[in-house]
């Protein structure tokens, strides 16, 4: 593991650290492999009950990926791929065999919030901040399983509300829909997360792993193909305007195109 993820072991638990905290966490390439690395650690190792997901500092749980990387986008094809790359690494979170808890501290936008969708429980403080606002920042879009994820959580109300108004759903409204399962204040979150990891510890694995199992098949039984909708939006000139002044830091103007 690198610098920017680290990987410690706490009695059962399995603990993933996202470690930017400067950058907010935002997810490299590199990182993103080594989560995967993550997911195979713990589907290895009998003794590991439960994978955690967190991130580093208080100021975000993960924001995204880099935006950097987008830079390097010349075509809608591009975009295809980017998702292709991040559905991948979402599946294999999925698919991990032991109960998997996101501990959301701060910010958890984009791609952070795909991540802590796909993991089976999502433990929260009240600084926690829930959303996708690429339709006022980037004007990318997402692949088809993670607008998946979200109407699986949210319902599409709640859903289109939070991708067309571009707007941070706080703690409280997160857990009033039911994406977050506990709530606490910010100096409670790892007694909360221990307590969480020491229950589930406790039962049955086979049985756990079959609730994972049969939830997941039910969301994906009828998931359609979305590359049409990701090539013409990473193709746009919006994208390449958006990526420009994110880096730029100076607001955009959408004209569409």
């Amino acid at each position: 593991m690198s610098d920017e993820l680290q990987l410690t072991r706490d009695g059962t638990a399995l603990h993933v650290t996202f470690n930017r905290p400067q950058q907010r966490n935002a997810m490299t390439w590199q990182m993103y492999a080594g989560l995967v690395e993550a997911c195979e650690t713990a589907d290895s190792d009998p003794d590991i009950r439960v994978l955690v997901l967190r991130g580093a500092g208080d100021e975000a749980f993960v924001a995204g990926t880099d935006i950097g990387q987008f830079s390097e986008f010349r075509s809608g094809q591009d975009g295809v791929e980017y998702e292709n790359k991040i559905a991948e690494v979402l599946d294999r979170l999925e698919t991990t065999q032991v109960p998997t808890v996101a501990a959301v501290s701060g910010y958890c936008v984009g791609a952070g919030i795909a991540l802590a969708a796909v993991c089976d429980m999502r433990i929260s403080t009240t600084t926690g901040r829930f959303g996708v606002p690429v339709a006022r920042t980037l004007g990318n879009c997402l692949a088809m399983n993670t607008y998946s994820l979200l109407v699986h959580h949210l319902g599409p109300a709640r859903a289109l509300d939070m991708l067309l108004r571009a707007r941070l759903f706080t703690a409280e409204e997160a857990h009033a829909a039911g994406f977050v399962a506990e709530l606490c204040d910010p100096g409670e979150l790892d007694s909360v997360v221990d307590g969480v990891v020491e229950r589930l510890s406790r039962h049955a694995p086979l049985t756990m792993w079959a609730s994972k199992e049969a939830v997941r098949r039910l969301r994906l039984a009828n998931l359609p193909d979305g590359d049409d909708i990701v090539r013409t939006v990473f193709g746009s000139d919006d994208f390449r305007h958006g990526v420009r002044s994110f880096l730029d830091k100076t607001p955009p103007t959408w004209t569409g195109q």
